[in-house]
């Protein structure tokens, strides 16, 4: 019944095209009209449009014209014409949804469409992507388009920011690609206020995060998130969800710990007994620990925790998760992880110069610069004997599920996104919609193959390679990992069969070698989704021939004049078309996947490489009992059952309901990351609402708000606090009041109270008479303060110290939140929710936050008004540092920014809780930390035996450039006062005594 219900009104994704089609009619209808518009008539269409808006139309009165006005510009600039169904994926892409568009079906051409439409708002408009090559190209191929609109475009990457100026030429550029030749370099900002702007997710969550770490509002280059378009939408938002964007610097040196548990780690020998057969069967573990398949976790067994301690010398009667160790167990379960679980060649590689590199499980990418959190990397690092890194200090962090969802219209397009519908629609709120295909799908996907051993699959695979390199046909093989390429790679070299190999190890020539791997007899051998943007052209890519028949008539591409240039092309076009006829004769591309993937799409894409734009072309999956998801999610002992009976080791299982069974597998695997995944954007929305109130407060003084007013109402909060510490209000007996704390704690916060004012001129006086009194004394004490120093240089003072106050407690807490989230598991165990245990101890924490905040601000103001001049350069000092790591800060997640030291004979550095050496009574990390280099001098000191002078922002400052009279005049009369005991340099703000956030001042 249901079906034929669907037969007659159709599903939701057909109902969702037909609503398009009246729009696609009108376009069409359009388009004889404006064919017939002049190159100036056509151009002038963009200031209509802009004029239209601002009269009051909306981008979907627009939408007919500019799309026909993009169409003929196309036509005009590109010799490309958008195809009915590609205008239906541009409208899907302007209504904010997800267009699914196999491959081959022109994604980067049906972009065009809703980008000119939404940049015309003049807020901008992005297309994100998964790398810098794939934003670099596909912008510089539209970019004429654009430019011949009147838009303007800018592109973002790692190490360069630009704009498309056709009249510029990169002499670095390629000259045979014209894509990348005309990119003019610019500051950042410049490329972010161009109309359209290409970039990588990575740089954009970046370019936020940066952002939100300037001091000055001419250092921000990103305006507000408009509208975005998300290329490759599934890889970005789906599988790279659970990766948050890091911004850190160097906190402490790594421990020798890490290569001392690398080492024992080694004895331990794992359990052939599984958790399940302990949990069904009642079975005790043979071993000293159990992996966990599934969720890639590891549990130390009783026995392998009295071989650590053993190993470790924990005396007797002492246990490792004893407070005195328990510090060691985080060094354990890294090293654990490190040598059983992550796997080198296939969760990562180690380059030429012994760096430890991540491998994309889903790309099988290399990704510079990405290293994992909390210790893990630095124990593989240990693991393989290379220099371990120091551990690191987040400064600012973000996943891309809540940088994204800060567009005001979000989009993507990707080859493959129906079967994760479910997780767009719930955590980004967007639908998917399957745009039909230009010319009908004709590619086999063959029933898959299953044998019972990896050796008799790699053989199977390679008879089938052979047998289609007999007949001619081009063959691609999918693998899931760097490993397993290699390996298939040595069995084809066995068998004599020449191929290519595209891995993370050869990410640069990946374009070339896909471009080519349709050829007749071409073998290509490629990680999952490595190559993805790049098609495959049955016949081959004719740019790729030019130079080699160039070569053959000994000519360089760079020597080569014009009219040599335009034969070879000529001719390279002519035999790739020719050999591209026959390869369709005989069947196109064949794909062979060695393993299926956890999610479906994965497996599809690698199928989708094949049968683009109406070619033939087959696919084919081999698999073993002995694969991966076999292993963990799949009914192995139901089909060795099955095959031990029935077919013999190196003949295969071909089943219909064999792969039911399989898809069943992966769908069970994408329930299981799926729910994984929101569990993640569940804890990080707690801590995004936090996020999006500190970066808002921090907007709000960049802006140049004047910070006056609220910086007396945070220091009337804190004198209220103050007296109802030291005079508590259900203490009637004022002769227990302790008056001396108040006076010494205020003293702190006004270091300009008479020195009259002693705790019994205050006796006598109410709580309310005593509390009004301090904050008149420092209203008065603050006034004389601006009269003396300028007011404009106060405000400044202001700025500066409410920033910095803000950024540093930040980072304390990011620290303390990350320490949170590792632990709020084990209220599991107790019956309690860990979400809501989080909830309610991050909001805990974040009242606390802005106490210390306060603190911060409140107990340094009167000090650094005082030294103004030296506080700023000390300020400016500490911003560049932030900013130069920030800068540096680039690539990927999980960024760690390794400082450049200075060469000097090495010193032991106090730790992080220990109290700075410049003599201030502050923990090292909330005084110098990051800013070492400026006692450094008084460390190397220290450590050779000798006196030196505390560097400390309480010292008196170097001589000011430029002499204020009545500067001088109250920074000597403070130094006298400090100098007679009559009030004391400002401290470090006291760690309030039984109160978390200070409670404001009754009006």
């Amino acid at each position: 019944m249901l079906n034929w219900l669907k037969k007659v009104v159709g599903d939701g994704n057909d109902r969702a095209v037909r609503q398009i089609q009246p729009i696609v009619e009108e376009i069409n209808g359009l388009e004889g009209a404006y064919q017939a518009l002049s190159d100036e008539a056509l151009r002038e269409k963009t200031a209509e449009f802009k004029g239209r808006l601002e009269q009051g139309e909306d981008l979907d009165d627009l939408l007919p014209e500019a799309f026909a006005t993009v169409r003929e510009a196309a036509r005009r600039t590109l010799g490309m014409r958008h195809f009915d169904v590609q205008l239906i994926g541009g409208t899907v892409l302007h209504e904010g949804k997800i267009a699914e568009m196999k491959t081959g079906e022109g994604k980067t051409l049906v972009a065009t469409l809703p980008l000119y439409l939404n940049a015309l708002e003049g807020k901008g408009a992005h297309l994100v992507t998964v790398n810098d090559y794939l934003a670099k190209v596909g912008a510089g191929w539209m970019a004429p388009l654009y430019h011949f609109l009147g838009l303007s475009v800018g592109f973002i990457a790692h190490d360069i920011s630009a704009r498309y100026d056709p009249e510029f030429t990169d002499p670095n550029a390629n000259p045979e690609d014209q894509r990348l030749v005309h990119w003019r370099p610019c500051l950042r900002r410049e490329a972010y206020y161009a109309d359209i702007t290409y970039g990588t997710n990575n740089e954009f969550g970046f370019d936020y995060l940066r952002d939100n770490m300037a001091y000055e509002l001419e250092q921000m280059v990103q305006r507000e998130l408009n509208y975005a378009i998300v290329d490759e939408v599934d890889n970005i938002l789906i599988d790279e969800a659970r990766t948050p964007l890091i911004i850190s610097g160097p906190a402490q040196k790594s421990s020798d710990l890490y290569r001392q548990m690398a080492v024992l780690v080694r004895n331990l020998k794992r359990s052939s007994v599984t958790q399940k057969q302990i949990k069904e069967e009642g079975l005790e573990p043979d071993g000293d620990f159990l992996i966990e398949e599934r969720s890639k976790s590891i549990t130390l067994t009783d026995q392998g925790i009295e071989k650590l301690e053993r190993l470790m010398r924990i005396p007797e009667g002492e246990s490792l998760y004893d407070p005195t160790h328990y510090e060691k167990t985080h060094y354990v379960e890294n090293a654990l992880k490190a040598n059983f679980i992550f796997h080198r060649d296939k969760d990562y590689m180690i380059t030429p110069d012994g760096e430890v590199m991540i491998i994309d499980e889903f790309t099988g990418r290399s990704m510079p610069g990405r290293r994992w959190s909390d210790g893990l990397h630095q124990a593989v690092e240990a693991k393989e004997g290379v220099q371990i890194k120091n551990e690191n200090v987040t400064l600012a962090t973000i996943t891309f599920q809540n940088y994204f969802r800060m567009y005001n219209k979000l989009a993507g397009m990707t080859g493959t996104a129906f079967t994760e519908r479910e997780e767009f629609s719930k955590i980004y709120n967007l639908d998917v919609v399957i745009i039909p295909t230009n010319k009908p799908m004709v590619r086999k996907d063959l029933v898959d193959q299953i044998y019972r051993t990896e050796q008799a699959k790699f053989e199977a695979v390679v008879r089938e390679v052979q047998e289609m390199i007999e007949a001619g046909r081009p063959v691609l093989i999918g693998t899931t990992s760097v490993e397993t390429s290699e390996r298939v790679s040595n069995l084809l070299n066995r068998s004599g069969v020449q191929h290519s190999v595209l891995n993370a190890k050869q990410h640069e020539r990946e374009a070339g070698i896909v471009a080519q791997a349709g050829r007749k007899s071409m073998v290509t051998v490629a990680t999952n989704m490595a190559g993805r943007g790049t098609d495959i052209l049955l016949g081959g890519n004719p740019d790729g021939l030019v130079d080699d028949l160039l070569e053959d008539k000994s000519i360089k591409f760079d020597e080569a004049d014009p009219e040599q240039l335009k034969v070879a092309r000529a001719e390279a076009a002519r035999l790739t078309a020719a050999e591209g006829a026959e390869v369709r004769e005989i069947g196109g591309l064949h794909i062979i996947g060695t393993e299926r993937h956890e999610a479906r799409r994965i497996d599809n894409q690698l199928r989708g490489r094949a049968g683009r734009q109406g070619d033939p072309g087959s696919s084919r999956f081999f698999l073993s009992l002995e694969d991966e998801l076999m292993r963990r999610f799949g009914p192995v002992d139901t089909i060795r059952k099955i095959m031990s009976r029935f077919v013999e080791d190196d003949l295969p299982l071909e089943a219909g309901m064999l792969d039911r069974t399989i898809e069943g597998a992966q769908t069970r695997v994408e329930g299981f990351n799926f729910d994984i995944r929101k569990h993640t954007v569940d804890f990080d929305d707690v801590m995004n609402k936090q996020r999006q109130i500190i970066y808002a407060d921090r907007r709000a003084i960049l802006d140049g708000a004047d910070m006056r007013d609220r910086v007396l109402e945070l220091v009337g909060e804190e004198i209220a606090a103050l007296v109802d510490e030291c005079l508590p209000a259900d203490n009637h007996d004022t002769d227990n009041w302790d008056l001396d704390e108040l006076l010494r704690q205020y003293h702190k916060i006004n270091p300009l109270l008479p020195a009259t004012t002693t705790a019994e001129s205050l006796k006598g006086k109410g709580r309310e008479e005593i509390e009004g009194w301090l904050v008149d004394q420092m209203d008065e004490a603050y006034v004389e303060r601006e009269q003396a120093i300028e007011i404009d240089k106060m405000r400044v003072v202001e700025r500066r110290l409410m920033l910095g106050a803000i950024d540093r407690q930040w980072i304390d807490y990011l620290t303390a939140m990350d320490e949170l989230r590792q632990s709020i598991n084990l209220q599991a165990y107790a019956q309690r929710d860990p979400l809501t245990e989080f909830r309610r101890a991050s909001f805990s924490m974040f009242d606390e936050l802005k106490a210390n905040i306060t603190r911060d601000i409140v107990y340094n103001l009167m000090n650094a008004s005082f030294q103004y001049e030296a506080y700023l350069r000390q300020i400016e000092a500490e911003q560049q540092q932030r900013l130069a790591t920030a800068q540096r800060a680039g690539g990927s997640s999980e960024e760690e920014i390794q400082q450049a030291k200075p060469t000097r004979k090495q010193v032991a550095m106090p730790g992080r809780n220990d109290p700075c050496p410049c003599g201030s009574g502050k923990k090292f990390k909330n005084c110098h930390l990051g800013r070492e280099d400026e006692i450094m001098p008084l460390i190397q000191a220290q450590a050779n035996g000798k006196a030196a002078q505390p560097a400390h922002a309480d010292a008196p400052p170097p001589p000011a450039r430029r002499e204020n009279p009545a500067v001088a005049a109250e920074a000597a009369k403070i130094l006298q006062a400090q100098q007679q005991g009559q009030i004391k340099a400002p401290a470090a703000p006291p760690t309030p005594r039984g109160r978390s956030t200070p409670r404001g001042k009754k009006k």
